[in-house]
């Protein structure tokens, strides 16, 4: 059955924060904790939530990040933990459930606020040292739970147990875990990139899937981050 709207259980956000990565110690915006009462959303996300590395994080196609409160309570389970909390996977909205079949380009609304889904979370190494395992971001891969992230398209606000409405995105549209699936198996697949090209997809992907395609145009080989 189509789920027509989800829940926000939770708003989050960081204050900045030193954490020791591998060899070395980050500022870091991961650390993020529930934010009471109304919250102002605009173009770039919320205004108090630090964002730590804005080369691969924040900025307007990435304003927010979204996981599931079902997909925590999946990795507690897995993990042995009982303190995966909101705001733990460094998301700034924790919602109850996805609906079948994310896409990006789908729209979140309530009120003035419009999201738009614009693709999956890539795991970095914060997010491993975090987990405190190394070896983290290979299995949340293969866990195909990314979370997606959102852009802002209206400004508005937003508390926690407020209902967002899902408006479905083209079903020409790569859902978020088939890209996510894309992402990381560096198949290749020239009619899915342009599928992908064709979405709203956010602009650091977008820009590396512009390179594959004329690289493929061209026969030469995928990037090797790809």
């Amino acid at each position: 059955m189509h789920k027509g709207s989800i829940q926000v259980r939770a708003i989050s956000a960081a204050q900045p924060r030193d954490f020791a990565v591998g060899q070395r110690s980050l500022r870091t915006g991961h650390f993020k904790q529930p934010v009471s009462g109304t919250v102002d959303i605009g173009k770039h996300g919320i205004g108090s939530d630090f964002i730590g590395n804005p080369k691969h994080h924040g900025g307007p196609d990435q304003a927010l990040y979204l996981y599931s409160q079902a997909d925590a309570s999946w990795w507690a389970s897995e993990l042995g933990r009982s303190d995966i909390a909101a705001g733990f996977f460094g998301e700034n909205l924790t919602i109850d459930d996805w609906w079948p079949e994310v896409r990006v380009g789908d729209r979140l609304q309530c009120g003035d606020l419009l999201l738009e889904i614009t693709g999956p979370r890539v795991p970095c190494a914060t997010l491993a040292a975090r987990v405190g395992d190394k070896g983290f971001a290979k299995r949340f891969v293969q866990a195909e739970r990314p979370g997606a992230y959102v852009r802002v398209l209206q400004s508005g606000s937003l508390q926690a147990g407020d209902e967002l409405q899902v408006q479905p995105a083209s079903g020409s549209f790569p859902t978020v875990v088939e890209l996510y699936r894309f992402w990381h198996t560096r198949r290749q697949d020239a009619n899915f990139v342009q599928r992908t090209l064709a979405a709203p997809v956010a602009s650091r992907m977008r820009a590396e899937l512009e390179e594959l395609a004329a690289r493929q145009a061209l026969g030469t080989q995928p990037l090797p981050g790809i």
